[in-house]
């Protein structure tokens, strides 16, 4: 929150309705000369004051504190680096400037990019369905030979006016009998674009979970909160180990735990080794679910039930449109308020600045798995005494596989210059038996390179230097290196790159 500047908003929103300071204190039922000293900047506001007062104003919170200022700054600096306007050479260190000057102009400006790129979106999944789905393809070229059939018949009818009744009434059963055809394939390719609801909207549940996670920046304070009340009353009943949520799980919401022999093919419906029968109460694990994993799976279904209310608070986002991806969020949601509960904030980043992040250090402190620990870093993002700002990245192996290892950390630039520090590590998931394939993936965390110090992972790099600096970029289709050896894809830009 940029406080220098809340208590200006404040004082500026009350002036533009026309309210004297008395008028809205009397409303706020706070005296005048508090309100003096929150619009001088000389208190500190949040929490539900910060609210109410935007109610009254008729402003949201998020302009307040300035948080939609940066949302907007940061979604310009993005503009900016667009390959499309590379030509023009914007500079996104002038994103405030615009932002500052014609708000509105900006939000109209990202509205039409945020269309574009979803238009771009849609584009390309349609492009790479056409490529890869038969059945479309195959439905496709119907409809095509149907119309080309029509229309062939048609100008011959127009154009010959030599044919006699035999030959007209012919071609005229070829146009009626193309037409019932084209009309049975349209329905049959419209199914194939609806299978899932809406094939044309951009923006999947994942995506909107992932914007959602993106617009809060990981951090949700009422959770951190619920996370907490709940961990007081787990270890003022046992503590935080897996025998101690069990009985809790038992004890306070009749929730018993099985799990299930290794003999046999392991049975459907598990989500990370585990499942929840909501008829019978029941959390079942797979039978080779690791520890780590056994533990954090109780704390999230004790987060389901006891912050079940401050979760369902948050789904209420716009961003959020439909079951589905509320569903995922709560999955999500619940997953963080079960890393709040097994790594506390303030003891776990006193923890991560004294090993200066060192994971596998972590691991063992907390008898946690490699991407549970990146999770709950990827979250310390408390404005008061924040952690390294990571991101976080996974990727499953597409017929690559690759041994799991230590940590290996890389140095890169993107084409726009910016630097960051990567920290990887390829994990697996075990198998039951002999018969079941072991599950890679890959668990990656990114901190701009300014934040790198910090962190044990840079430790003998020069930071300074171009020459350990592996060159990158986004995904292949935008990509501007037309030098990259890893390329994979065409570069569907290059031809706009340059100006016309």
């Amino acid at each position: 929150m940029d406080r220098a500047l809340v208590g200006f908003r404040i004082r500026s929103a009350r002036k533009a309705l026309g309210l004297t300071q008395a008028e809205l204190a009397k409303r706020l039922d706070i005296s005048p000369s508090y309100l003096n000293l929150i619009e001088a900047n000389k208190r500190r506001i949040g929490g539900a004051l910060l609210k109410r007062i935007g109610a009254l104003l008729g402003v949201e919170t998020d302009d307040l504190t300035g948080r939609a200022e940066r949302r907007m700054i940061a979604d310009l600096r993005e503009v900016a680096l667009e390959p499309l306007l590379r030509h023009i050479g914007l500079s996104p260190d002038r994103a405030s400037d615009l932002v500052q000057r014609y708000p509105a102009w900006t939000r109209a400006l990202l509205t039409l990019y945020r269309a574009w790129r979803d238009q771009t979106a849609i584009a390309n999944a349609l492009s790479d369905r056409l490529n890869q789905d038969s059945a479309l393809g195959n439905a496709m070229h119907q409809m095509l030979s149907h119309v080309t059939a029509i229309l062939s018949s048609s100008e011959i009818l127009d154009d010959v006016p030599d044919l006699d009744d035999a030959q007209r009434r012919r071609f005229r059963e070829i146009i009626s009998m193309e037409s019932h055809r084209l009309a049975e394939t349209a329905p049959l390719l419209a199914g194939l674009f609806d299978q899932s609801g809406n094939v044309f909207k951009a923006a999947t549940p994942a995506d909107e979970v992932d914007d959602f996670m993106l617009q809060h920046n990981a951090w949700f304070p009422a959770l951190e909160q619920a996370g907490d009340d709940i961990r007081r009353r787990v270890v003022r009943h046992g503590g935080t180990d897996e025998a101690s949520l069990t009985e809790y799980l038992r004890s306070k919401h009749g929730t018993t735990v099985a799990r299930l022999s290794s003999d046999g093919p392991a049975p459907g419906g598990f989500r990370n080794f585990t499942r929840f029968d909501p008829e019978t109460n029941q959390v079942a694990f797979l039978a080779n679910a690791p520890r780590s994993t056994r533990r954090f799976q109780l704390a999230g279904r004790i987060a389901r039930v006891d912050a079940a209310a401050a979760i369902e608070s948050q789904l209420q986002d716009p961003l959020l449109t439909s079951d589905t991806a509320r569903d995922r969020a709560r999955h999500a949601l619940s997953s963080y308020v079960a890393g709040v509960l097994v790594f506390p904030y303030e003891p776990f980043l006193r923890r991560v600045t004294e090993c200066r992040y060192d994971i596998e250090i972590l691991c063992q402190r907390y008898d946690a798995s490699y991407e549970q620990v990146c999770h709950r870093l990827i979250t310390l993002r408390d404005p008061q005494r924040p952690g390294v700002p990571f991101a976080f990245l996974r990727s499953d192996p597409a017929g690559l596989m690759s041994k799991p290892s230590r940590t290996i950390r890389r140095l890169v630039e993107f084409p726009n210059g910016a630097r960051y520090l990567m920290i990887a590590q390829a994990v697996t998931k075990q198998p039951a038996s002999f018969h079941e394939a072991p599950f890679l993936k890959s668990v990656m965390l990114i901190c701009d390179l300014r934040h790198a110090d910090r962190t044990v992972y840079a430790d003998g790099l020069n930071l300074s230097s171009t020459q350990a600096v592996t060159p990158v970029g986004p995904s292949c289709r935008v990509c501007p290196r037309s030098d990259c050896r890893f390329r994979n894809e065409d570069q569907i830009v290059e031809a706009r790159m340059t100006p016309r």
